[in-house]
């Protein structure tokens, strides 16, 4: 590669994003491989060969040249003036351009202009013509939203930019603002048991449990993703490896409370038969949350039910036939594709077990607008119609829950995935918008020696913002509408990613820059539009940058308590925590405080061969290490119970309440306390870098639902919230 293509192939990477170094977290500078850029653009789009990257730039410089205005401009409302960037022939400058400014709302404001006289920037020639860059100025402040800016020049050409208008900040609910601290119940959904449901948590469980948490004095509800997982294949259940980020699991479903379960004897008479109730209850009396069977169960009741509902309803027009047929209206396209990729994919599925997504279907289905998509839609327009209807039915289960939290004062926080299956419905519905042979991950860390490889394809920064930013507002919406808060995992994501390129291992990898202040307005407007309030994942490895534009935004961090401790190893005291955050013991991806105390993650990690023999003394040193700064933490708060021994590897109840008391203390405004804490349960929820190896995403709750409210530990634990003067 000549020192000029070297310097084309640096600038083309930097355009796209593509970071030219990082530090990894042992301070050690790793800068991005030639190989690397190439890889990255290839899959990017933006590049076929090293030689060409000469080529492909001139190409991105005149494109974005000529298009005169940019895809989208992102300003915040009270930092006037805003600014538009502009290019136009120069021979022009000096004529009146036209602008038309479109309003969300349909308001409708015009002018014109001679470009010469705005501030003036960059000259380029381009095709043998100049041209100009300038700064359009707005003075006057505009409404919140989505409006459309056009220009005209003299010569007839028209841009546009989409101008999307931000707050300031995002939501904060009004008991936040206030300064009150509240507590809530971090759950995983799916591992509530309970007498009535099939196997796994679903939506009536949990407006079960808003009951029972807001008896207790809690203020808000946690939840897994609730995303569309593989209806083909209930097994991958991993809900931060979702179908598409913005539809609902069908199998959250209570399918008793459907309307059209008190409607349908037939449905009624095969759920009352004894052999379906003993299925049932051996789904209920499992450890483990058995997908493929219980998904059987539903799947067969609720074919049935649609059945009858078309039967019923949509024959007839009835007016619950128009309630559905309104949401059909109101989610649009959208719906429309998801449900025929659902419907392709069982298709495709059932004549080929190896067809495992969409890139292993035939060609010609591989495009959502395609004729033999459009064919086959229509011929199983019953199939199609199906999978709506199952998002129908999730939609309003889920919007009552909403609707019991708010009834109950408490909150209903939702967790939004970091990516998408790459054989999902998302990728499908937006190939382009996808880097679909990258993955993303994270670089080699203590906890990850090899780093970390994901599997998820990332979004392309360049078209993201070609896109106008609509494929994120989207999933914003979609995820707001049901909660009063939303958890961005990998809050990082917003800035930037660490991509892997294909075929490539993390030690190949680098960032790959967002916009993020354009990602940080747009996430603010939908977030105030929705009465949203935003929670940033922020553990591992994250830019100052970030933290200190998270922060004036209103987005609170997550402070966890493993984590925070100083560098002599000190646990750090409440009162050095942030009141912007929120606070825990643990999550779903680290150790349980039970397995934590007694080593059970270790001991796990050992016979997964992760833990040299020769390493593992000191790691248990290490341990009993912790263990004793706990203790000592906690006996500066005076909360240590009498006769602990951080030698003893037992958690018992007392050391329990005393730990979430000690966080309780914290001026953090949430606190989220997880069940399986509460419960003593040791096993924790997932194991990052594992697959079949852990039962991950599957293991229930100890305790059913309905005996909560009496469990000796759950009432304790709602004592110490209220005696740390965190109750409602």
């Amino acid at each position: 590669m000549t020192n000029g293509d070297r310097e084309a192939l640096e600038r083309l990477a930097r355009a796209a994003g593509i970071a030219e170094s990082y530090y990894d977290i042992w301070g050690q500078l790793h800068l991005t491989r030639d190989e690397t850029r190439v890889a990255l653009l290839r899959a990017m789009g933006m590049l076929a060969a090293p030689e060409d990257a000469a080529k492909a730039l001139a190409e991105h410089e005149r494109a974005s040249w000529l298009d005169g205005l940019d895809p989208v401009t992102v300003v915040r409302q009270d930092a006037l003036p805003y600014r538009i960037p502009y290019r136009c022939a120069e021979h022009l400058a000096h004529e009146n351009h036209r602008w038309t400014l479109w309003l969300e709302q349909g308001e409708m404001r015009e002018g014109t202009f001679p470009p010469a006289l705005l501030e003036l920037g960059e000259r380029r020639e381009i095709d043998g013509l100049a041209y100009l860059a300038v700064n359009f100025y707005w003075h006057s402040p505009l409404p919140l939203g989505e409006h459309r800016f056009c220009l005209e020049s003299p010569g007839g050409a028209v841009c546009q930019t989409r101008l999307i208008v931000t707050p300031a900040q995002c939501h904060t609910p009004e008991a936040l603002a206030s300064g009150q601290r509240i507590w809530g119940l971090a759950l995983q959904l799916y591992a509530l048991r309970s007498e009535r449901n099939w196997g796994m948590g679903d939506f009536t469980d949990l407006a079960q449990a808003i009951e029972i948490a807001a008896a207790a004095g809690a203020a808000i509800i946690g939840l897994n993703p609730l995303h569309a997982l593989h209806a083909h294949d209930p097994e991958r259940a991993s809900p931060y490896s979702p179908s598409s980020r913005s539809f609902l699991n069908p199998l959250y479903l209570d399918v008793e409370a459907i309307p059209e379960f008190a409607e349908c004897a037939a449905a009624q008479a095969e759920v009352a038969d004894p052999a379906f109730q003993s299925r049932l209850q051996a789904l209920r009396a499992t450890d483990r949350v058995e997908y493929a069977a219980l998904a059987e169960c539903k799947t067969r009741i609720l074919r049935r039910l649609f059945a009858h509902f078309q039967q019923r309803h949509l024959a007839a027009d009835t007016p619950r036939a128009a309630a559905y047929r309104r949401f059909l209206s109101q989610q649009g396209e959208a719906l429309q594709h998801f449900a025929v990729h659902q419907a392709l994919q069982q298709h495709w599925q059932r004549l080929d077990p190896a067809a495992w997504g969409w890139p292993a279907w035939p060609e010609a289905y591989r495009r959502p607008g395609s004729d033999a998509v459009r064919h086959h839609a229509a011929a199983y327009a019953d199939e199609v119609h199906y999978h709506a209807w199952l998002q129908w039915l999730a939609d309003e289960q889920l919007a009552a829950c909403m609707r019991r939290g708010k009834e109950c004062g408490v909150m209903l926080y939702l967790d939004l995935a970091l990516s998408v299956e790459r054989g999902g419905a998302d990728t499908w519905m937006q190939q382009d918008l996808y880097a679909l042979t990258a993955s993303i991950g994270a670089p080699p860390d203590d906890f990850n020696p090899l780093g970390q490889d994901w599997g998820l394809p990332p979004w392309i920064p360049l078209r993201l913002r070609r896109a106008e930013y609509a494929p994120f507002a989207a999933t914003l919406r979609a995820n707001m509408r049901h909660g009063a808060a939303l958890r961005f995992d990998h809050v990082m994501a917003l800035m930037r990613l660490f991509w892997i390129p294909p075929a490539g291992q993390p030690r190949d990898g680098c960032y790959v820059h967002y916009p993020l202040n354009d990602m940080l307005g747009v996430m603010a407007l939908h977030s105030v539009r929705q009465s949203c309030l935003v929670v940033g994942e922020d553990l591992g490895t994250v830019p100052d940058e970030l933290r200190a534009a998270l922060a004036p935004m209103g987005v609170l961090s997550i402070r966890v308590l493993p984590f925070e401790r100083s560098g002599d190893g000190t646990f750090k005291p409440p009162a050095a925590y942030p009141r912007q955050a929120v606070v825990a013991v643990g999550s779903h991806d680290l150790p349980t405080l039970a397995g934590y105390w007694s080593e059970h993650d270790l001991a796990a990690r050992t016979r997964l061969g992760w833990i040299a023999p020769q390493a593992q003394a000191s790691l248990h040193a290490e341990r009993q290490g912790a263990r004793a700064q706990l203790c000592a933490a906690l006996a500066r708060e005076g909360l240590l119970p009498p006769g602990v021994d951080p030698r003893e590897t037992t958690m018992t109840p007392s050391l329990m309440l005393a730990i979430h008391e000690y966080l309780a203390r914290t001026p953090a405004c949430v606190m989220m306390v997880q069940l399986e804490d509460v419960f003593g349960q040791t096993e924790q929820v997932n194991f990052p870098g594992t697959t079949t190896e852990y039962p991950n995403w599957r293991i229930k709750l100890p305790v059913a639902l309905e005996r909560w409210a009496a469990e000796p530990n759950f009432v304790a634990v709602a004592q110490r919230m209220q005696r740390a003067g965190r109750g409602r």
